[in-house]
């Protein structure tokens, strides 16, 4: 048996958002333990020029939902990027959730030799092959974003560990 694309794309961000997730729950939970304002650890960053928590969630849900829309040939819903609480992420995380897991699993696999163009700011214009796309650009920045809002909350102490991050599967 191969090793599908929906097994490398739609498996590996469940996975990890449920990982997100529970990060996000020891997050909120330590800093009512701490009578930290939760805004404060919403709007930490690693260092100044990176994005604060907030926004590395946010993206994390974009690479998410974006990668599996465009495997699948569909629309990439639009979020409007407004979450301000622990309560907002989470539900961030449960409609990118949902989105992916409703996507058929044959759409997502004819993906892999469809042609994907991205316009992350005109004109730089990147046209990649589905595989090349999920492999070389989706994956490798969905772990970037991930692995920074993990680092973040490490960072400011809450008590979290690679399995945390790992997540079930």
């Amino acid at each position: 048996m191969s090793l599908t694309v929906t097994q490398s794309s739609v498996a590996v961000f469940t996975q990890l958002l449920g990982g997100l997730s529970g990060v996000l729950q020891k997050a909120e939970a330590h800093a009512a333990d701490k009578k930290i304002d939760p805004s404060v650890l919403l709007a930490s960053r690693l260092y100044p020029d990176m994005f604060a928590l907030t926004r590395q969630v946010q993206i994390a849900a974009d690479f998410a939902k974006g990668c599996a829309a465009r495997l699948a040939g569909v629309d990439v819903p639009g979020y409007e990027d407004n979450e301000q609480t622990f309560a907002d992420l989470q539900a961030r995380i449960a409609k990118t959730l949902a989105f992916i897991q409703s996507l058929p699993a044959a759409d997502i696999e004819a993906g892999t030799t469809r042609s994907i163009v991205l316009r992350p700011g005109t004109p730089n214009e990147k046209t990649f092959v589905g595989s090349a796309y999920l492999l070389n650009y989706a994956l490798p920045n969905f772990y970037f974003h991930t692995t920074t809002a993990y680092a973040i909350l490490r960072h400011n102490g809450v008590e979290v560990g690679k399995k945390d991050f790992v997540g079930s599967f």
